[in-house]
């Protein structure tokens, strides 16, 4: 048994000491870059209504599919054909008929589907993978005409036995195709829909804008007196209406706790502070994820590209940044995909530029930022087990006519713009309650504010000599 010290014990000092305490530390909270670089608009009336210029000619866009039971085989959803614009004053049978007439093929990566000018007449869809559609350039090499992927069509103009360039068909990654010849079109009440739409189309070609809006007609001359032409702008009679969404809790104190243990941390104030970085972490995911409103939805069918080979490349964003070409703002996507994407560009020779904002550094392409957030779904592949992702291109602000998040402001017990605490009580067990509300809601104002860019794989390395 020792003796006596010397000197007071480190121990026993330790009883006369104060400890110097943290707030409570949240591995779960993430800068929230979206919140932060989206603007918001203050939607006084609780819903946001998005007023856009009257579409007079319908524009393609993508089929829906569905497995079937047996087998797996993919189907046709019959009113997704509408996309196709060719089939756009069909009925529901009528679709429903042409729907049951698709044929499936399969073929491996790598397989020429169809030479140049060797398609025929037929549609054919894409029910899963990517297909690369070429056709051969005024000088050597081959120009690409677009990458085709699930719920993608081409060969509709043949079908309709116009006179167009059949482009080879070339699968980059294990595709199944379905088919429909033009002998299922053939019908009369089929044809004579088909050739109405086509009348329609031919008489405002010239008359519509690249949008399928309706044109303003203009007259630019510097000599005579020539009669000016009439015209008006025609507005959507049944516009988008966004409604503000709503996250909620009742964080509930016992009021023992806040009276006796706030001497140098204030226990409600930290109780709310960590409920509302939750409401925030649960905001960015639901504007990215949200089945009415969410950013990842949102993008219209001719913004969505896959990539050509999987990883993320330059030449892929760069295809994006045709899409938002307008003041495009920034590239939200998984750490893993920026991280995806530097590989493939210091692979190439051109590592991106770094670039601080917030006090951070971020990678950029072409000077635009790639942000990042963890909210952006992974998916795993069941066979194969590849993982995929998705990065958008957004164009933001109401000037830009870009996205713009929305919130409820001047509600009561607002601590910030939209985001209230409301005291609502203490009960007979001594719990007191405060109601945490956030307001919010996000709203693309045109089409092309915001691109897609799918099948982004990850994991792909690369060893050097």
């Amino acid at each position: 048994m020792s003796g006596p010290g010397l000197s007071v014990s480190a121990t026993a000092a330790r009883n006369l000491a104060t400890a110097t305490v943290t707030s409570v530390q949240n591995a779960a909270n993430t800068p929230r870059w979206l919140l932060r670089l989206l603007p918001f608009v203050d939607v006084a009336g609780g819903v946001y209504r998005v007023n856009r210029r009257a579409v007079v000619l319908a524009r393609p866009g993508r089929i829906d599919l569905a497995a079937e039971d047996k087998g797996g085989s993919k189907v046709i959803r019959p009113a997704s054909l509408r996309a196709v614009p060719l089939f756009s004053r069909l009925g529901d049978a009528e679709l429903a008929a042409l729907a049951a007439k698709f044929t499936e093929s399969q073929h491996k990566a790598g397989t020429v589907i169809h030479e140049e000018g060797s398609a025929g007449r037929s549609l054919t869809v894409v029910a899963d993978g990517t297909v690369e559609l070429t056709l051969s350039g005024p000088y050597k090499g081959r120009l690409r005409q677009g990458l085709a992927t699930k719920g993608d069509y081409f060969g509709d103009a043949g079908l309709a036995g116009e006179r167009a360039p059949a482009p080879a068909v070339k699968a980059l990654s294990a595709v199944t195709l379905l088919t429909l010849d033009a002998a299922a079109v053939e019908s009369e009440e089929i044809r004579a829909k088909i050739a109405q739409y086509r009348e329609e189309r031919d008489r405002l070609k010239g008359h519509t804008n690249s949008y399928g809006e309706q044109g303003i007609e203009l007259l630019a001359v510097h000599t005579g007196e020539p009669r000016l032409p009439t015209t008006f702008v025609d507005y959507e009679v049944d516009p988008r209406e966004y409604h503000l969404s709503t996250i909620q809790t009742i964080l509930n104190t016992h009021t023992r706790v806040t009276d006796l243990y706030s001497n140098e941390i204030d226990q409600l104030r930290e109780q709310i502070r960590l409920t509302v970085d939750a409401v925030k972490e649960r905001e960015e995911w639901e504007l990215l994820n949200n089945a009415q409103f969410g950013l990842l939805g949102e993008v219209g069918p001719r913004q969505r590209i896959p990539t050509r080979g999987g990883p993320p490349t330059p030449d892929d964003l760069d295809e994006l940044l045709t899409l938002v070409w307008k003041k495009p703002a920034f590239f939200v996507a998984h750490p893993r995909a920026i991280a995806a994407f530097g590989r493939e560009a210091t692979r190439r020779g051109v590592p991106p530029v770094v670039v601080h904002l917030f006090g951070a550094p971020f990678l950029t392409w072409r000077g635009v930022p790639l942000v990042p957030s963890d909210k952006l779904p992974i998916d795993i592949d069941p066979v194969t087990g590849a993982e995929t992702t998705a990065i958008l291109l957004l164009r933001v602000g109401e000037g830009e006519q870009g996205v713009v998040g929305l919130q409820k402001s001047g509600v009561t017990g607002e601590i910030e713009p939209g985001l209230s605490v409301r005291y609502m009580g203490t009960n007979d067990h001594s719990i007191a309650s405060h109601l945490v509300t956030r307001y919010f809601s996000a709203a693309v104002l045109v089409e092309d504010a915001i691109a897609r860019l799918d099948n982004v794989l990850l994991g792909t390395y690369h060893d050097y000599a």
